[in-house]
Order: C-alpha cells, then sequence, then structure tokens
C-alpha cells in the first residue's frame, strides 16, 4: 500500500471512530484557531470529542487551542469545529496537521472555513483588525502533497486559481456590512514558526505583496483543494508583525487580541456559515 493511501486509511479509521459517537451529518466545517476556539462552544445541541480520544487525529500542546471536535448547528447549519489545530512547528509531519480537515472533507462537507490569528503587515491596519483572505504565498519550504498521490484524495496536479472561495469571500463581505463591521482583504503569507518574524523578514514581506503572516492555515488549503472542498479564511491580526519600538509580539498578545474581538468574530462567523450552507 503506498503512503497516500495509507493516509486515507488513516482518515477512514478516524471518521468511523466519530460515527460511533455521533450521528451528525455537517455541512460545513470551521477551524478555530489561537484563541478563537470559545465559538465552539456557542453551537446549538454541542457534541464534543477530545482529539485525544479519537485515533491518528493529533492534540496540540498549544496555548490556546483546545483540541476538541465539535457538532451542532449555527444558524440551523449543521456544522462540524476544529476546537484548536495542531502545527508543523510543533514537530508535527503536515501529514498530521491537516488529517483533521482530510477528516471533516471525509465526513461530507462541502465548505470548510479557516480562522487564524496573523501578525500585520500594513502600516495602516491596526491590532484587531479583521482580514477576509484572497490568496497566500506558501513559504514555509514544504507542501502536504509531496510522495505519491492517492487518487482517492484528489488528483495529482491540483488547481489553486482560486484556493480561496470568491462566493465565500463576497458571502463574508456582505455579512460584515450588514453587521457594520470593517473586514479587510489581503493575502496571507505562510511561514513556518514557531519564531516571530525578523524585521528584516517583514520588509522582504511586504515586497512580496502580502498583508499578514501566520503559522498555520496554508497546508490546511492545500489539502481540502486536493479534495475539491471550497475554502474561506478570516484571519484576526493580533499583533505587528515584527513588533514596534519597546514592544516585542508575543503569543500572550495574540490570545488576548483574539478574545477582546469575540463578539465580531462570533457575528461574522454565525453569518458566513448560515451563508455558506446556503451555497450549492
Amino acid at each position: 500500500m503506498s503512503a497516500q493511501s495509507s493516509i486515507a486509511l488513516r482518515v477512514e479509521e478516524t471518521k468511523a471512530a466519530i460515527l460511533d459517537r455521533v450521528r451528525a451529518k455537517p455541512r460545513v466545517g470551521v477551524v478555530l484557531g489561537s484563541g478563537l476556539g470559545p465559538f465552539a462552544d456557542t453551537l446549538e445541541g454541542l457534541e464534543k470529542i477530545p482529539y485525544a480520544e479519537l485515533p491518528h487525529l493529533p492534540v496540540s500542546r498549544v496555548i490556546g487551542h483546545a483540541g476538541n471536535l465539535c457538532f451542532g448547528k449555527a444558524r440551523s447549519v449543521d456544522v462540524v469545529c476544529m476546537q484548536g489545530r495542531v502545527h508543523a512547528y510543533e514537530g508535527h509531519p503536515l501529514e498530521a496537521v491537516v488529517h483533521g480537515v482530510r477528516t471533516m472533507a471525509r465526513l461530507g462537507v462541502s465548505t470548510v472555513l479557516l480562522t487564524n490569528a496573523v501578525g500585520g503587515l500594513v502600516p495602516t491596519w491596526g491590532v484587531g483588525d479583521l482580514m477576509v483572505i484572497s490568496d497566500h504565498l506558501n513559504l514555509t519550504g514544504q507542501n502536504v502533497l509531496v510522495g505519491p498521490n492517492d487518487d482517492a484524495l484528489g488528483t495529482r496536479f491540483p488547481e489553486m486559481s482560486e484556493a480561496y472561495d470568491g462566493a465565500l469571500r463576497a458571502a463574508l463581505h456582505r455579512v460584515a456590512q450588514k453587521a457594520g463591521i470593517t473586514l479587510r482583504e489581503g493575502i496571507y503569507a505562510g511561514l513556518t514558526g514557531p519564531s516571530f518574524e525578523t524585521p528584516a523578514e517583514v520588509r522582504m514581506l511586504q515586497i512580496l505583496g502580502a498583508h499578514a503572516a501566520g503559522m498555520s492555515t496554508v497546508h490546511e488549503v492545500i489539502a481540502l483543494r486536493h479534495m475539491r472542498v471550497r475554502v474561506g479564511a478570516l484571519s484576526c491580526i493580533t499583533n505587528i508583525a515584527g513588533g514596534t519600538e519597546g514592544n516585542p509580539p508575543n503569543h500572550k498578545e495574540v490570545e488576548e487580541t483574539a478574545r477582546a474581538k469575540s463578539a465580531d468574530l462570533q457575528t461574522l462567523l454565525e453569518g458566513w456559515i448560515e451563508a455558506a450552507g446556503q451555497l450549492p
């Protein structure tokens, strides 16, 4: 059996273990990044499974990532939420990093909405701003699809010209406008981490056209598009990349800013899930 076939088998084993516990049929998946996990606790009819109780699903050791798979409804849409994710910088192989979203796809979701905390790269944007991702730069030096391809998961050469679904982006802008929430749009630079960016790296990212930088998301997007799942992504700018004079970036700031924006994030996510659930 090829390496990719083994990956598909492990995803099926995780799916089977989930269906032994819950009978939900989620339509939309949501990945909740640093400090954003509390949204999952607002789901109607919440059923929660710790990652540690499921085969092959790794547990994050990063503060702010609770490590639960949550099932329920948001505005009458059946949803599965990952309450936290794992990162390559924790030492996990990329297969493990994307195992959760691949499992979501196998559970039948047609759309996955990703959230993350990012460092802002635009001087006129501020901490607490929210940004819908229009595209990304994969600067991790890795790609989750390297190795033998399993056609049961997707094609050898997946097309990425619209990795971040245009209809989903437009829907989120409509939700934000209706709620009176300012929403930026920009390009996400995916880096390995866990160190924050140096000032020289920040200047490089700005030259490359990135609006924000983070340590997640890109591999999940590639894996989901490989499986032909629609993807949207929302970032909370929780720090200024590279820091400011006398105020270097830190993870506590990331968590605190995300919590401070929880009301706006909940409004956006609920409306976005409702819109995503209505897409064909």
